[in-house]
């Protein structure tokens, strides 16, 4: 082993170390703060303009919400850093799972293939048919 070699080894570790602290000082991968009923509201109207919310549900964690827009039910969970919008039929929402205070809408979509949100109860006490 020749100096070539420390050489080489040394530039390799200053190379990851200012890597690794550019990526810490960008804020790289950085999760967004919990939703909120207003932050909630305002993705959904950017994924889905047109639509009309008749009621919101966010998450107690505050890691996604679901809304019921006339006949269907507009899904938002984190993946990532951060929020995959889905839209399924209300009905399917109604009869998704709840167990252990979690929801579980099956979303049959490939790249978010379920949404499992926390939530008090379902379905809620308030719900307008």
């Amino acid at each position: 082993m020749g100096s070539d070699f420390f050489i080489q080894l040394a530039a390799s570790g200053v190379a990851v170390m200012l890597l690794v602290g550019l990526a810490g000082w960008a804020k790289i991968a950085k999760p967004g703060p919990p939703l909120s009923d207003a932050r909630a509201r305002a993705i959904l109207a950017e994924e889905f303009p047109g639509r009309t919310l008749d009621s919101v549900w966010v998450a107690v964690n505050g890691a996604g919400a679901l809304a019921k827009s006339g006949a269907l039910a507009l899904v938002l969970c984190r993946l990532g850093d951060g929020f995959v919008a889905r839209q399924i039929p209300w009905a399917k929402a109604l009869a998704a799972s709840f167990k252990n205070g979690e929801l579980c809408v099956d979303l049959t979509d490939v790249a978010a293939p379920r949404a499992v949100l926390a939530l008090p109860a379902w379905p809620p006490k308030d719900l307008a048919a």
